[in-house]
């Protein structure tokens, strides 16, 4: 498998959000969602229109991310601007649709 050196900046992060964070604030919609594997901040790709999860990359400098959709198993180095797949280790997950209702009922 192809190595990348900011693979050492992968933490086990959840995702923040079940959606866009910054799409969420605002109201708008996404097409696409990433998870940071340095902190957890969920964005929209590059093809949705505000493209925050590049945002989030420009702001923070954070260089990893893998897709938070499912069934998907890549990344993608920002710096390197390279693609691996599958990417190193269990990646997050997004909340099922039964899992985010009782969070919402139960308040956690």
């Amino acid at each position: 498998m192809e190595q990348c050196e900011h693979f050492a900046e992968i933490r086990d992060v959840t995702p923040r959000t079940d959606g866009c964070e910054q799409c969420l604030a605002i109201g708008s919609s996404w097409t696409q969602l990433r998870v940071c594997l340095s902190c957890g901040h969920v964005g929209c790709c590059e093809d949705s229109p505000h493209a925050h999860a590049l945002q989030h990359f420009n702001a923070t400098g954070h260089p990893m991310i893998a897709s938070l959709e499912r069934g998907d198993t890549w990344g993608w180095c920002y710096v390197h601007r390279r693609y691996f797949d599958p990417m190193p280790g269990a990646l997050p997950k997004r909340r099922s649709t039964l899992r985010r209702l009782v969070s919402r009922l139960t308040g956690r």
